[in-house]
């Protein structure tokens, strides 16, 4: 650890140290203007830090509490005005009296089993100020518990699917292939879905180094061959020389299928693996051959589902065969209809190789999707703010939102087992916008309006703000001081402020202290600590792992003065898939066969019939149809995390007419007299949005892809069909679940129309804050 002004964390030339979900980075604000420089140690910094200079200062940040009007002159109670309705300033005082008091009539008059606590834990690096942490801390300490959500929106399906078919979620993900091993060990990597870097450039506590383009380039140099199976090219970076296969969106597991079909057909499988190694092959070659449905599963099958030439899936299938060969199933395919099936059958293929537990080799599923994977872990724990125990046990699947609100006390299917969505009368969010993450936003809109009270802390004028009763403004991570860092990246970083709140903002822990002390719970939440006494505390953990290893263990004043604390990592061992490979009796899987399960008995008893005991090939329900011809892939952005500052400077100079941009196949766009640069509608039967249009060839014909995360603009929330007007995708796609065993979500893909759009263009007033507004 070190001092001094090296462009990180030295203050001589003004420049703060500070850490984000996107990279470590130092900046400098002089009262008017913030500067960014990204960390001198990363080989490959992430210019989403772009965002901060214009985002710290923006019109969209909120500055003082706000009510919305209609719950200030009515009361709680469910109201489709949410959205529509304009807001009033009050004061703390006034802000704290009315929260507090709604929160003790929820408590009172219905329970802790009434309160829904959201949160999707992305709003900071820190893991102090973690706004997930601090929500369900506040909520079990001072209301008695929460109805909670299980699962991500970015893995709803695998999250579930793997521990049935491999053992741990983390175990694997996180500690299985790494980018170093596939630097010096693969031969070929077939990319299911791609390795976007927009999306490993990212992580939880923060990046110190980014290393997969890096990796990718060298593997490549040194004569790995990798392969991309999807429908857009630039999913994987030009430094790792892909050859593409353009497939259908949705028909991945066809093409593993006829791949598996070849090898086994020309006896290229790994049957000694299979033998040892696995259970259930034998029903589920079955079925591959045609042995169940009469139905063979080869190439030729399968190119008539995914567009891909037989020719091209059999040469796969060779080259796969000998080989150090990697598979691995991105995020993006487990989020649309029968999601689990490509997360399954991409370890049925990666089996059918021998590969597995290999340096380099076997199945890495979502290497790529985020910065955690691909790296060594940490030798010592991280920081982190304890939530305390919630003794409410009822749940729901996160991207079952909507039906909950919508549908309180019907019953669904999760992982076996039928579960009643519960009667929510309040919600309290904090770090997360679901009016980002959720599907068919029209929907979700009415089913916000069900509910007594929804209470936020927020720093911008999201659309979760603007549906909100109680709007309590929280400041930015510039903006206060914390801890950053990662289990996978080896630097602790002191985030320190570099600006003051904007306004009467104040940190999530400030806001919940004094709500906890009006529901008479101040001290079991603050346990009389300052925020500065909390990072000690937390810190304390780290420290005391570093001392019990014999490493450098400076004290606290030591290490927030300097650049950064390095971490020992634990070794590049492969996890439980190399410890299995090695000696499956001593290392089980953590499975009910303690082997790699082709076959579920468990699933099986289960019952779904959109979930059977192997994996399978479903058709999706949603297919191309006359008015809507083509897909839409609706993916991460590349300029943003998520939503996240959708209106700093790097987010709104990727922008059109201060629109979206939609990537479409010049083919498409003359069939449809659109031009590079037009402004077209995106529309289907339960929405439409306007986007600017950019003509690509490295999109698949009949795909169109637009990024999630361009805030909700809508023309006329009271339409029948909504227009969102800034280029939200997701007033398009479906809210259902991936299959009765998950509940994922199915978000990615859906199907649509596009034309040319040449009417008045309406203002953008996504941004605008709805206080005292006049109408649209």
């Amino acid at each position: 650890m070190g001092h001094g002004d090296n462009g990180q964390g030295g203050r001589d030339n003004g420049f703060l140290l500070h850490s984000s979900h996107w990279g470590v980075f130092s900046a400098r604000w002089d009262g008017e203007k913030l500067s960014v420089q990204p960390y001198a140690g990363d080989p490959d910094p992430n210019q989403i830090i772009e965002n901060f200079p214009e985002a710290l200062r923006h019109s969209a940040r909120i500055k003082r509490p706000c009510i919305r009007r209609g719950w200030l002159e009515n009361g709680p109670g469910p109201d489709l005005r949410r959205g529509t309705d304009d807001y009033v300033e009050v004061s703390w005082k006034e802000a704290i009296r009315l929260a507090g008091n709604e929160l003790l009539r929820i408590r009172t008059d219905f329970g802790p089993a009434a309160m829904f606590g959201g949160s999707y834990g992305w709003s900071s690096a820190g893991r102090f100020h973690h706004a997930q942490s601090q929500v369900h801390r506040f909520l079990n300490l001072a209301m008695g518990g929460y109805i909670r959500s299980v699962n991500s929106y970015s893995a709803g399906a695998s999250s579930v699917i793997i521990p049935h078919i491999i053992g741990n979620f983390e175990n694997h993900t996180k500690r299985n292939v790494s980018w170093a091993q596939i630097e010096t060990e693969t031969d070929i990597v077939v990319a299911f879905g791609g390795m976007a870097l927009k999306n490993s450039m990212v992580s939880g506590g923060g990046i110190s180094e980014h290393v997969e383009r890096g990796a990718m380039e060298r593997a490549h140099k040194r004569g790995c061959r990798f392969i991309l199976i999807g429908p857009i090219q630039d999913d994987l970076p030009a430094e790792a020389g892909a050859e593409w296969v353009p497939v259908i969106p949705g028909t991945d597991t066809a093409l593993m299928l006829g791949l598996i079909h070849t090898l086994v057909s020309t006896g290229l499988h790994d049957q000694p693996f299979l033998a040892r190694y696995t259970t259930g092959w034998d029903r589920f070659e079955a079925y591959v051959m045609g042995r169940v449905d009469g139905l063979p599963k080869d190439a030729a099958w399968a190119s008539g589902i995914t567009g891909v030439a037989a020719k091209t899936i059999i040469e796969l299938a060779n080259a796969l065969h000998g080989r150090r060969s990697l598979i691995t199933v991105a995020h993006a395919l487990q989020r649309a209809e029968h999601g689990e099936q490509p997360v399954w059958m991409g370890a049925a293929l990666a089996a059918a190789l021998g590969q597995m537990g290999l340096p380099g080799g076997g199945y890495a599923y979502a290497l790529g999707a985020i910065g955690y994977y691909g790296r060594r872990n940490n030798a010592v724990p991280m920081p982190t703010f304890p939530q305390e125990r919630n003794p409410i046990q009822e749940f729901i699947p996160v991207a079952r939102i909507a039906d909950m609100l919508l549908n309180p006390g019907s019953s669904y299917r999760y992982n076996g087992e039928t579960r009643s969505y519960p009667r929510v009368r309040a919600m309290y969010w904090a770090g997360g916008n679901p009016f980002h993450h959720h599907q068919d936003l029209a929907r979700l809109r009415k089913a916000f309006g069900q509910v007594d009270t929804l209470i936020v802390n927020e720093m911008a004028w999201t659309g979760t703000a603007r549906h909100a009763d109680i709007v309590l403004p929280c400041t930015m991570t510039l903006e206060r001081e914390d801890i950053g860092g990662s289990s996978n990246d080896p630097l602790l970083v002191p985030m320190r402020r570099v600006a003051p709140p904007l306004g009467e903002a104040r940190d999530d822990y400030d806001i919940f202290s004094e709500l906890a002390g009006h529901l008479g719970a101040r001290e079991a939440f603050t346990e009389g600590r300052t925020t500065r006494q909390w990072l000690e505390h937390l810190y304390e953990r780290t420290r005391g792992a570093l001392v019990s290893l014999d490493q450098p263990a400076p004290d606290f004043e030591e290490f927030w003065q300097g650049d950064g604390l390095r971490l020992p990592q634990e070794p590049d061992d492969g996890g439980q898939l190399r410890a299995f490979r090695a000696d499956p009796s001593s290392h089980p899987l953590p499975t009910p066969s303690g082997r790699i399960e082709i076959f579920s008995e468990t699933i099986e008893s289960f019952g779904e019939r959109d979930c059977p005991g192997h994996p399978v090939w479903l058709p999706p329900q949603e297919a191309p149809k006359a008015d809507a011809p083509l897909y839409l892939v609706a993916n991460q952005p590349a300029t943003r995390l998520h939503s996240q500052l959708d209106f700093g400077g790097h987010s709104a100079r990727s922008k059109r007419q201060g629109r979206e941009v939609a990537r479409m196949h010049p083919a498409d766009a003359a069939e449809r007299s659109i031009a590079d640069g037009d402004i077209v509608r995106l529309f289907n039967q339960r929405g439409a949005c306007l986007a600017s249009v950019r003509l690509d060839e490295r999109l698949r014909k009949g795909v169109v892809q637009i990024p999630t995360g361009a805030w909700f603009d809508p023309l006329d929330l009271n339409a029948e069909s909504v227009l969102c007007v800034h280029g939200n995708p997701n007033v398009l796609t479906r809210d259902v679940g991936t299959s009765a065993l998950a509940q994922g979500c199915s978000g990615q893909l859906t199907i649509i129309e596009i034309e040319r759009f040449d009417g008045i263009l309406p203002d953008i007033r996504a941004y605008d804050p709805p206080v005292g507004r006049p109408a649209r």
